[in-house]
C-alpha cells in the first residue's frame, strides 16, 4: 500500500513540474514571437500553450487514475488517462490547422517581416534544453510506474526538442538573408520551418491517437497472450491455458485466465498452484491484476 502511495505522489509531481516548465516555455515564446514577427517562435509557443493544458490534463489526469476501485468503477479509474491522452491528441491536430494555414498564407499571399534578435535564439535553445530534461524526467517515472498519461506527455515533450531546433534553422536562415539577399528562400525559412513543426506534431498527434483507440478499445498487446500461455503452461501441474483475456486501464494491467489441472486435484492443491501462476505471471509484469480460474480436466474415457 506504501509503495502504491509514493507511486502516486512521484507521478504526481512529475506531473506538476511539466507544468511549471511548460508555463516558463509558453510564456517566454509568446512574448519573444510577438517583439520579433517569427511565425516558427509563434508557432512554437502555439505548440508551448498546448503543452501547457496537455500538462495540466496530465496532472489532474495522474490524480484522478490513482484512485481505487468502487462500486461505480469496479476496474478504477486509470481510463481517465486514455482519455486524456485522446483529448490531447485532438488540440494537437488543431494547433496543426492554424499553423498551416498562417504559413501557406505568409509564403505566398501575407509577407511578413521577421526581426532575428539574440532573444529569438536564447528562448528557442532555452527551450531545447528545458525539453530534454523535462522529456528524460517524464519517461523515467512513466516507465517506472507503467503511467500511459505520463509517457504521451514525455512523448509529445521530446517532439518539441526537434521542432524547436527546425525553428533554430529557420531563424538562422533569415539572420544570413540580410548577407545573402539573392537567396530569397533563406527569407521564407521561419514560415517553410513552421510548416516542418506542424508535420512533427501532426506525426505525434498520430501516433498518440492510434495507441489511446488501442487502450480504450482494450486491445490486448502484441504478442502478449502467446508470451502468458507460454509461460502458464510451463507450471508443473498446469495442464492447458486457455481463454486469456487481457485488458488495461491506465497504468493498470489486468489478467484473466483459465488454466486445466487435473480433475483429482485438491481444493487447497488448486489454490496453492493458482498462486504459482500469479507469482509467474508477476515476475514478468510486475504490476498486472491477475485472476486465474481452475477447471478440472475431464476424466479419461473408458474404451
Amino acid at each position: 500500500m506504501l509503495h502504491s502511495e509514493n507511486a502516486e505522489i512521484e507521478k504526481q509531481q512529475a506531473a506538476r513540474s511539466s507544468v511549471y516548465a511548460a508555463v516558463f516555455l509558453t510564456g517566454s515564446k509568446i512574448i519573444v514571437g510577438l517583439l520579433t514577427g517569427s511565425l516558427g517562435i509563434l508557432a512554437e509557443a502555439a505548440h508551448s500553450g498546448l503543452d501547457l493544458v496537455a500538462a495540466f490534463m496530465t496532472y489532474f489526469a495522474v490524480r484522478i487514475s490513482g484512485r481505487p476501485a468502487d462500486r461505480d468503477h469496479l476496474y478504477g479509474h486509470g481510463k481517465v488517462e486514455n482519455l486524456s491522452a485522446m483529448f490531447e491528441t485532438f488540440l494537437l491536430l488543431a494547433t496543426c490547422t492554424w499553423i498551416i494555414y498562417e504559413a501557406v498564407h505568409r509564403l505566398f499571399y501575407h509577407k511578413v517581416e521577421v526581426e532575428v534578435t539574440v532573444w529569438s535564439f536564447a528562448v528557442m535553445l532555452v527551450s531545447i534544453a528545458v525539453d530534454i530534461s523535462r522529456s528524460r524526467m517524464l519517461y523515467r517515472i512513466a516507465r517506472k510506474h507503467n503511467s500511459q498519461a505520463l509517457e504521451a506527455d514525455a512523448l509529445h515533450f521530446s517532439t518539441d526538442i526537434y521542432s524547436s531546433a527546425v525553428v533554430l534553422v529557420g531563424l538562422a536562415g533569415v539572420k544570413l538573408w540580410v548577407f545573402f539577399p539573392q537567396y530569397l528562400i533563406l527569407k521564407q525559412l521561419d514560415a517553410i520551418a513552421a510548416l516542418v513543426v506542424a508535420l512533427i506534431v501532426v506525426l505525434v498527434s498520430f501516433q498518440l491517437g492510434k495507441r489511446t483507440i488501442k487502450a480504450l478499445l482494450d486491445t490486448a498487446p502484441e504478442g502478449m497472450e502467446e508470451t502468458i500461455i507460454r509461460l502458464v503452461e510451463g507450471i508443473p501441474g498446469v495442464l492447458d491455458c486457455h481463454n486469456v483475456r487481457l485488458r488495461s486501464s491506465g497504468p493498470q494491467l489486468f489478467i484473466d485466465i483459465h488454466v486445466l489441472m487435473e480433475g483429482e486435484t485438491s481444493l487447497a492443491h488448486a489454490h496453492s498452484l493458482t498462486e504459482k501462476i500469479e507469482h509467474k505471471l508477476q515476475q514478468t509484469y510486475p504490476s498486472a491484476d491477475i485472476l486465474v480460474h481452475p477447471e478440472p480436466a475431464p476424466p479419461p474415457v473408458e474404451g
